[in-house]
C-alpha cells in the first residue's frame, strides 16, 4: 500500500486493504458479504490493531507510572510512545496530547475545567472564567457531545448560548458569524457534520473568534479519519478525537490543547495519578497532561490507537481522502437518481465528506435500516445524535450511509440497489 499518490485506490490495493479487515469477511442476513456503510458511528479494525491489542495483553501487560519493574516499564513506555505517534499524527507536541476514554468526555473535560475555574479553581487566564454577560458560541450542526456540555455550562455560570446557524442544505451560515460577539469566551464547533457531511469553513469561524480574544474548540470525530489533519494550520485552542472512528479500538479519546491554556485549567476529573502531594488538608496537582488522567487509563486501547494511525499513515491521508470523495460523489448520484429519497445536506460533493443521511418519503428510517440490513448493507437510523439539526430540515430522524477506506464501488451499488427497493417494499407511491 503505497502513499506516493493522491489517487484513488486500484482495485488490486483495495482488495489488499480489505483483506487486513477480518470482519468484511462476515456475511449478513442474505447470505451475501457484508457491505458495512456505518464509518461515521464506528469503524472497523484492521487486523492490525487487533494484534497490537491482543499482544500488549499477551506480552507487556502492567500498570503505568506506578511501578519499576519490566512489565510496568514497559507499558509506561508504550503509553507514552502512543501519546507521541497521536501528536505527531496531527502535528501537535505530545505534551499537549491528553487521553480521555472518548471524544465527548474529551469535550466536557474543557467545558467542566472552565466550571472549576468559573467556580474560583485558580487560574491566571480569563477566557477560562465564565459568567453573566458572557457568551458561549456553537452551530446548530453539532452532535449533542458539542452541544449539551456547553448547555449545562451557561446554566451553571450564568452565561449565555448562541449558535451560528445554517444555510437551508445545512452548510453553516457565514452571515451568523455576528453572534460571536465581543463578549464571546468560547467558540465550539464540528470540522465536519456527522449527519450531512458538510466540512465547516474553520478558517472563517476561528477568524472571528480570534477578533474577539475567544477560544476556539473543534470537534474532529468526522474528519480525522478521511482528511489529512493538521492542527497547527486549523490554528484552533482546542481539538477532539476519538480512536473508535479512526480504525483504533473503543474507551480511548483524546483531547489536544495549546500547553499554555492547559498549563492554566483547573483539573476536570481528580483522583490517583494526577496529584504532586496530598494532606488532608490539601492536594497539589501535577503539570499537564497528567493533571487531566486522573486513575488508571486504558493502555492496551491506547496502543491500538497508535497501531491504528501507523495503518492510516501507512495507506496514506491523502489517498484516503481521494478514494472516499469519490464514493461520496457515486453515493449522491445514486440516491438522486432515486425517487422519493431526499439527502440532508450539500449536494455538491466537493462541499462535504462522505456521510449521507437521507430521508425517504412515507418510510421510517429505522424501516429503511432493516429492508437495507435484509440486503446485507449496513446503515445508520435515528437522530445521530443531532436533534436540532434534524429539526433543521423538519424531520425527527433519518437514515445515514457513511463510506470508509475499506468501501467499494461495488458496496455503493448494492446500497442503491437496495435503497431503491425500499418504497416498493411498502407500496409508497
Amino acid at each position: 500500500m503505497s502513499s506516493l499518490s493522491n489517487t484513488t485506490f486500484t482495485g488490486v490495493e483495495l482488495d489488499n486493504i480489505r483483506r487486513d479487515f477480518p470482519i468484511l469477511r462476515r456475511l449478513g442476513r442474505s447470505g451475501e458479504p457484508l457491505v458495512y456503510l456505518d464509518s461515521a458511528a464506528t469503524s472497523q479494525k484492521p487486523q492490525q490493531v487487533i494484534d497490537a491489542v491482543s499482544q500488549f495483553y499477551s506480552l507487556h501487560n502492567g500498570a503505568v507510572n506506578r511501578g519499576t519493574h519490566l512489565l510496568a516499564d514497559e507499558s509506561t513506555d508504550a503509553y507514552e510512545q502512543a501519546r507521541a505517534r497521536v501528536a505527531q499524527f496531527i502535528g501537535a507536541k505530545s505534551a499537549e496530547i491528553v487521553w480521555t476514554k472518548n471524544a465527548t468526555e474529551a469535550l466536557n473535560l474543557v467545558a467542566g475545567s472552565m466550571l472549576q475555574a468559573s467556580l474560583g479553581a485558580p487560574t491566571e487566564l480569563d477566557n477560562l472564567r465564565l459568567g453573566e454577560g458572557d457568551r458561549i458560541v456553537v452551530t446548530r450542526a453539532e452532535h449533542h457531545a458539542n452541544l449539551v456540555p456547553w448547555q449545562i455550562l451557561c446554566a451553571r455560570t450564568g452565561a449565555e448560548l448562541a449558535w451560528l446557524d445554517l444555510h437551508e442544505d445545512g452548510r453553516i451560515d457565514l452571515e451568523t458569524l455576528n453572534r460571536i460577539t465581543p463578549n464571546t469566551k468560547v467558540v465550539a464547533f464540528t470540522h465536519v457534520s456527522n449527519v450531512t457531511g458538510a466540512i465547516s469553513p474553520v478558517a472563517q469561524i476561528v477568524a472571528a473568534a480570534q477578533s474577539v480574544g475567544a477560544l476556539t474548540v473543534l470537534d474532529t470525530c468526522q474528519s480525522s479519519a478521511h482528511m489529512p489533519l493538521n492542527i497547527s494550520a486549523l490554528d484552533v485552542d482546542f481539538a477532539v478525537l476519538s480512536s473508535h472512528k479512526m480504525y483504533g479500538p473503543t474507551g480511548v479519546g483524546a483531547l489536544w490543547g495549546r500547553g499554555e491554556i492547559l498549563a492554566q485549567m483547573p483539573p476536570f476529573l481528580t483522583g490517583g495519578s494526577m496529584v504532586t502531594d496530598v494532606s488532608m488538608e490539601e492536594t497539589t496537582f501535577q503539570t499537564p497532561p497528567s493533571r487531566f488522567e486522573a486513575g488508571s487509563q486504558p493502555v492496551a486501547q491506547i496502543v491500538g490507537w497508535s497501531a491504528a494511525l501507523d495503518y492510516l499513515d501507512k495507506v496514506g491521508m491523502d489517498r484516503i481522502c481521494a478514494h472516499e470523495d469519490a464514493l461520496g460523489a457515486m453515493m449522491l448520484e445514486g440516491i438522486a437518481n432515486i425517487p422519493g429519497v431526499r439527502v440532508l445536506g450539500p449536494t455538491e460533493p466537493s462541499e462535504r465528506v462522505a456521510v449521507v443521511a437521507f430521508a425517504v418519503d412515507g418510510v421510517h428510517p429505522h424501516d429503511v435500516g432493516q429492508i437495507l440490513d435484509a440486503h446485507s448493507v449496513a446503515i445508520r437510523v435515528g437522530h445521530h445524535c443531532a436533534i436540532p439539526l434534524h429539526r433543521h430540515f423538519g424531520v425527527r430522524s433519518s437514515a445515514r450511509a457513511s463510506a470508509s477506506m475499506v468501501t467499494s464501488e461495488t458496496d455503493i451499488d448494492r446500497f442503491v440497489f437496495a435503497l431503491g427497493k425500499v418504497r416498493d417494499f411498502f407500496g409508497v407511491a
